[in-house]
Order: C-alpha cells, then structure tokens, then sequence
C-alpha cells in the first residue's frame, strides 16, 4: 500500500451552529485551493450564485445545509477532501455519521454568538471520538466578544484546552488584521470579498518600528501586551497534543472576507492528521492494510435532477480502491463491481480509476446500499458505529393522491435509506409513520416527495415518545406482548419489531411487565447481533 499517498490525504468535517459562516469558509477554502475562480459571496442583480456546496433546492430556499457535501482538492502537494455538514440541529444525525468519516475538524465559531449549544452536542462526538479539533473564530469585520472570553468560554463549554496561533488586531470597525503567532507573519486586512488577499508581511520582531507605522501605536502596543500574555498564560502549541484530541489550535478570520482562512488551511496542511484506522466488530483496520475496506455513511438520490440516480457516499479505510473491481457487499452477502466510482468537487462528479484511504467516494447505487454497510475485498468484518437513534417527533403520513400511491412508496423507501428520517409501519392498513429528530425533516420529505417523485402528502402528528426496537429470547412472552399492544407495534423498514411507547409512564410499565423482552433506544443493537 502506497504510504506517499496516504500521507498526502487530509479528511475533515467542517462543523458549526448555524449561522457561523461554515458554508462560507467552506467556500473560501475551495476558492485558495483553486478548486473554484470566484466566491458565491457575489451577490449582485445580475449574479446570483448559490454556495457551491448547497445543491439540494430546498437548501438554495432555506438558505442552510441540509445534506452533507463532499468536496475535493489539491493544495500544497496534499488531497485535501472536506465534509461540509448540515449546521441545523434538526439534522443533527447526518452530521454525527458524517463524523465517522473524518480523520479531524475544523469547527467554526461565530465571534459574537461564541459558543452554542449545538456546538456542544457536536464537540462532545469528537470527543468522544478523540477527533482533533482546529477552532476558526469567524466574522472579526463585525463586533463581538473579547478575544481571551471567548478562548475561556471554548475552553470551559467545549472542555478541552485551547491554544491560539494567529491573534486578531482589534475587531469590527477597528479590525486591522491577524498576527499568526505560529509563523511569525503579520496579515494586514482589506475587506475583500472574491479574489484572495496577498498582503502578507513577514515581521519576526513585533518590537520594531514597522509594526507602528502599519497599523498605528495604539494598537501595536495592544497586539505587543496580548501576544505577551498569550505567550505567558498558554503553553507552546504541541503537535502531538492535537492529533490526541486534547488541545485545539485557534484561528482568527472573516471568512466572506477572505481574511485569516489561507492561514488556516496552510498551518492545516501542516498540522492535521493524515488518514487514521478504524474499529470493526472483529479486528482494527489500519489505513496500511493490503486489503481494501470501507464504510458507506451516507447515501444521497437525486444529486442530479435529470437522472434519478442514488449515490452511496463510501469512505476508505485500507488498501487501494479500483475501479470495475469485485468487492464483498458484507451485509448482502454478494459480490459487487462498480464501473464508474466518482470523486466529488461540490456538486461536479468525475469518474476516478483509484482511490486511497482517506478518499470518500461515490458509488452509484440501485437500492443495495443501506448506511452502515461494510464492502471489502472479502473478508466479513462490518466496521462499527452508525447507530439510528429513536425520533423525537413522530407523524402519520397521509398520501393526498392514491392515484400516486407507487411514486409515494418508491420516493418513502429511498428518503428512508438515505438516512432522512424514519419509518414505522403500522397494521392494520400498512399505515406510515414518520419519525425525525426536528421539525425541518418534514418538510424536507414533503418538498422531495413532490419535486422528485410527484407525489403529495400531508403529516398528521402522532404523540409517542420513544420507538424502541425489542429483542428476546422468549418467543411465547413476545408472541404475547405483540398481541397485547398490537396498537402500538410497527415494523421498521428492516423489518425489526418496534413499540411506539406513548409515554415515558407506558414505556416504564412495559419494561417492567416484559422483564424477559429487552428494549433498545437506537438500533446499533441489530449490529452486534
């Protein structure tokens, strides 16, 4: 296995609250990487472009990201591959699989909001993980709070220490610039919002003379005291710390700006993680291994509205993959060759003989795929860690034209295996019903159910509480709790049994009246069986 290549990629995941300015730099990163010529931050009359990595037409709508975008470049000798992911809370579980396919994060801050409590939710899987984490404190042309707050405030709520390596000069009105701390430099701002700025000055010696005259006395004496104490109060930044998760470096830039975000994806290039292993329920895979492996974490139809396609978003843990190759479908038991494998660069696809671990890839599919699945060269392991998780918010499905009852099935089955949200059939009469973690999922289904499939529906709410998956050993007790809550039984769409409890009361009772059935929250159970 070619270690120069594995060396060379850098996966990452770009994550936020909504709002920071994530499909921004997002953006802006493509725009230094060459990957695009000028940013959709142009918005006159006569342009208006869209993020490049908002495809979906409900998120060109809302104006947020709602699906998962995989983008690719080369930068400074390294393949550089982001996972923009949705900022939303209400699509807080494509973001947490979509965190299984990275190596490391950059999370970005918005300088006024600090930090929220989505940003906890998603640092605490990184932690959990032992991702490492680069901070980028976006939006310094605008007012917000002061710089040493906001590294206590990261430090206390996301609970891991921070060390700043560029520093901002004043922000808002008075922002002058950054001093990146890590090289030296001294980076004078001017707001500029499409092209990439040059001015960059090397000046070792913040007690010259120079810096006075650049960027006036007061605020040379300011930047002099602060890096002072940032010096005294922080330890050096160390490498290795980072890779473990236990430090995270911090920048300072306005991303529409322009400003402070090469300094972020060179000091990236140079610091970030090449690819890393994972768990599988049998062994660790290592990026090393001579086998090919990978996971599929994210499964998306539609990219393409002139062709009903599905593409199965696959990331490679080990070996080399190639294209027309035969690879084990673990979960189906069948052997599979792709003709044309695709790597991304927003939303342009191209067709790829090869790929190394570290690459995500896009594999066309006609309904194989499920998130989770395991393709190797053939060998049975499934890597671990995909869970669903029991939904929040539960409503029946009401289909306003039964002349389009197919396009209604076939448009329900594919926004399910993409991971959207959750369905729970119900007898008598095959009723659907959909669970989601929030609110937006629902309208998300409805608009594609329309626009992609041609069909219309409308959601009647339900009031459960928490949809458990059950298991026994017991069939008679489960032959009998089946019929006794018969109104509340529902097949997910792998066939498993789930109770709709109604309420944590209900849900209590049958736990307690059933000692000899087990009832699951998420469904990572079906993968340990």
């Amino acid at each position: 296995m070619s270690l120069t290549e594995i060396n060379k990629r850098r996966t990452f995941g770009i994550i936020s609250h909504p709002d920071a300015g994530k499909t921004t730099l997002t953006e802006k990163l493509l725009l230094f990487g060459g990957a695009i010529q000028s940013a959709g931050a142009v918005k006159n009359n006569k342009i208006k472009k869209t993020a490049t990595s908002d495809f979906m037409e409900i998120e060109k709508q809302r104006g947020i990201s709602v699906a998962t975008s995989v983008m690719a470049f080369n930068y400074k000798g390294k393949q550089i591959n982001i996972l923009d992911t949705p900022g939303h809370k209400d699509f807080a579980e494509d973001t947490f699989r979509t965190l299984t396919a990275v190596d490391s994060v950059i999370l970005v801050i918005d300088v006024a909001s600090g930090v929220e409590a989505q940003t906890e939710r998603l640092m605490e899987v990184c932690r959990m993980r032992k991702t490492p984490v680069i901070i980028f404190i976006n939006k310094l042309d605008r007012d917000g709070k002061e710089s040493f707050d906001l590294l206590d405030e990261l430090e206390e709520k996301l609970m891991i220490k921070v060390r700043p390596l560029t520093w901002p000069i004043g922000m808002g009105d008075r922002f002058k610039g950054v001093y990146n701390i890590y090289k030296e430099e001294l980076n004078l701002f001017s707001p500029n919002k499409t092209g990439i700025a040059d001015d960059i000055q090397s000046l070792s010696d913040l007690n010259s003379k120079e810096l006075d005259e650049k960027i006036g006395t007061d605020a040379a004496d300011e930047l002099r005291e602060e890096i002072e104490m940032i010096e005294g109060v922080y330890d050096p930044f160390d490498r290795e710390e980072y890779l473990k998760g236990d430090i995270a470096p911090v920048f300072f830039g306005s991303a529409v700006n322009n400003f402070g975000v090469q300094e972020l994806l060179n000091a990236f290039c140079e610091i970030s993680p090449s690819p890393i292993g994972r768990d599988a329920d049998t062994k660790r895979v290592e990026p090393t291994d001579d086998k090919f492996s990978g996971f599929v974490f994210k499964i998306h139809a539609n990219l393409d509205p002139k062709h009903r396609d599905r593409i199965a978003f696959l990331r490679i843990v080990s070996g080399k993959f190639q294209r027309n190759t035969f690879y084990n479908h673990v979960r189906n038991e069948k052997k599979m060759k792709f003709p044309n494998p695709t790597s991304f660069m927003a939303q342009d696809k191209s067709v790829i003989d090869e790929a190394y671990p570290g690459d995500v890839i896009g594999l066309y599919d006609s309904g194989s795929f499920k998130i989770g699945d395991t393709l190797t060269e053939g060998e049975k392991f499934n890597f671990k860690g995909i869970p669903s998780f029991s939904p929040e918010i539960f409503m029946e499905l009401e289909n306003l034209d039964p002349m389009k009852n197919k396009q209604m099935n076939k448009g329900i089955k594919q926004l399910m295996d993409e991971g959207v949200a959750q369905l729970f059939i119900q007898q008598p009469g095959n009723r659907k019903i959909i669970g989601t973690v929030g609110q937006l999922q629902f309208e998300v289904i409805s608009y594609r159910l329309e626009h992609e499939y041609g069909a219309k529906c409308r959601f009647m709410p339900k009031n459960y509480f928490k949809a458990c998956w059950i298991t026994s050993t017991d069939n008679e007790k489960f032959e009998q709790f089946k019929r006794a809550k018969a109104r509340y039984i529902a097949l997910d769409k792998d066939k498993h049994i789930v109770f709709l409890a109604e309420t944590p009361f209900l849900l209590q009772m049958a736990e307690q009246d059933y000692p000899e059935l087990s009832f699951h929250k998420t469904s990572e159970f079906m993968l340990e069986e």
